[in-house]
């Protein structure tokens, strides 16, 4: 038998391709378990189906053959520390990168952008749902084979942002992850992180070299701050539990006309408190509508005065979007309406109808809250929800006052697909005592202060009728009062109907 035969060829490949596994670095996966960390490999088959994956340029090394021999290329480089290809999760198609930490501590070299690069071009072509698992720690320099100044001409990071709203992209980050490997993170539509892990446009080495100071990796960007600050959309406890939740939001992208279990509906006419001064939490009144352990919870850290999510109601994904009293009584401040902006402009993207609880006393006013620009973050909202296509039905739970009100509803009670209140609900243009307050302040006056505060409370207590929700259904203002126990199966209703009738607008 000849060298070049078949058989001689099959050896070759079988052997290189043995190189570029798991199996092949014993000693360093070894090492990196004992961290408690997962491959990048056992990321990726965690989260494709089993035989699934299709791989591109496994066979690619550093560009550094002018100073380390090939064959330590070979062995030391494999995939040039980038592992990418297409797949399939529950049987539905994606692609999925990952950078290897195990190979130069996951940076990025030259051929590897170059690969990052194919496989980009790849997803827009083929309109691919991407799950890019990010940790590494920024551009390489020492990569010498490829002639360049700057490397400012790379292509991956704009391709990577051009394909907003082509096709959803979730990043996963654990372990360090800064300058570039963190721009592709930022650039995603959704961050998944580990609490173990930092997030940074410059990791250690790079704010030293500018002079800034000396740090250690892990007092750059900790998750602790990337969560309170809302870079980071999900905190979960480790990798399994990152992939779990890239699978559990991969699967709501894709449609269920089989329906969904939820819990006893009857449940929602007692989960509010009887005075409406009173702070509830307003999670569970989401997990009582939705579909039994579909809730997703994003930015649990960041403006928890709203909150934000995904889920299934009936079958139907939804982003969920609701004012949490038990922060700032629901107040909408700059932060929430930045939060809730970006959150209506990912269901837009992502194309996900929008389920929107509403029990706001207004925005946040006052010198304090101007200061934090709320006029240009207030307005934002109002925006994204006004430029909504996909469907968007409003439920006032309690308190619907001013423009917070209308913000939550894209810019009116009458802009969503329908709008509903609960029995209890007021809505008006402000709060009701500081109406009262403001529409009758000569009367009050002119009254002895020991009688001032009667006559508020007994106005107010008569414009409590007039802003009542049936009040408001009578002006047809808003759609309808429902039971709350009808809630869930009004919204299923009339999502399903849109589907079948062609997207709303």
């Amino acid at each position: 038998m000849t060298d070049d035969s078949p058989a001689t060829g099959l050896s070759e490949l079988y052997a290189r391709r043995f190189l570029t596994t798991d199996a092949a670095r014993p000693e360093k996966v070894a090492r990196w378990h004992a961290k408690g960390r997962r491959t990048a490999r056992e990321n990726i088959a965690d989260l494709v189906d089993p035989g699934s994956f299709v791989e591109y340029g496994r066979f690619i090394t550093a560009a550094q053959e002018q100073r380390r021999d090939l064959a330590d290329l070979v062995v030391e480089t494999p995939a040039d520390g980038i592992v990418g290809g297409t797949a399939t999760v529950g049987g539905k198609p994606i692609a999925v990168l990952s950078y290897d930490y195990l190979v130069m501590a996951g940076t990025q070299g030259m051929r590897g952008h170059r690969k990052s690069d194919r496989l980009i071009e790849i997803i827009a072509r083929m309109r691919l749902p991407t799950v890019f698992f990010t940790e590494g720690g920024g551009g390489r320099p020492g990569d010498t084979d490829i002639p360049l100044v700057s490397a400012l001409d790379v292509g991956s990071f704009a391709l990577w942002g051009e394909l907003e709203g082509v096709v959803p992209r979730i990043a996963v980050v654990s372990g360090r992850c800064f300058a570039g490997n963190a721009v592709l993170a930022g650039c995603a539509d959704l961050r998944i992180a580990t609490p173990d892990a930092n997030l940074g446009m410059a990791g250690p080495a790079m704010i030293a070299g500018g002079g800034l100071g000396s740090f250690t990796p892990e007092e750059i960007g900790p998750m602790q701050e990337q969560s309170a600050n809302g870079v980071v959309d999900v905190l979960v406890e480790d990798e399994a539990a990152a992939v779990e939740t890239a699978r559990t939001i991969l699967s709501l992208l894709e449609p269920n006309d089989e329906g969904g279990e939820a819990g006893d509906q009857t449940d929602l006419r007692t989960l509010l408190p009887h005075n409406d001064r009173e702070a509830f939490d307003v999670r569970p009144v989401v997990e009582a509508l939705a579909d039994l352990e579909s809730v997703v919870w994003l930015r649990e850290a960041f403006a928890p005065e709203l909150v934000t999510a995904f889920a299934r109601v009936d079958g139907i994904a939804v982003g969920v979007i609701a004012n949490q009293s038990t922060h700032l009584a629901g107040a909408l401040t700059s932060d929430a309406s930045v939060k809730g902006a970006e959150f209506l402009a990912l269901c837009e993207r992502w194309d996900l109808p929008v389920m929107s609880l509403v029990d706001t006393p207004g925005f946040m006013v006052g010198p304090e809250a101007e200061r934090g620009g709320l006029v240009r973050h207030a307005s934002r909202m109002v925006t994204a929800g006004a430029r909504l296509t996909t469907p968007l039905v409003g439920v006032v739970l309690r308190r619907g006052y001013g423009l917070g009100a209308q913000a939550m509803l894209g810019g009116s009670t009458h802009r969503p697909l329908l709008t509903v209140a609960w029995p209890d609900a007021h809505l008006g243009p402000m709060g009701l005592e500081g109406a009262v307050r403001l529409a009758m302040a000569a009367e009050l006056a002119a009254l002895p202060q020991d009688e001032r505060e009667a006559r508020v409370a007994a106005l107010t207590e008569d414009y409590r009728k007039q802003a009542s929700a049936l009040n408001a259904a009578r002006m047809f203002e808003i759609d309808d009062v429902i039971d709350p126990a009808e809630t869930r199966g009004t919204i299923a209703a009339t999502l399903r109907r849109v589907s079948r009738a062609g997207r709303a607008c």
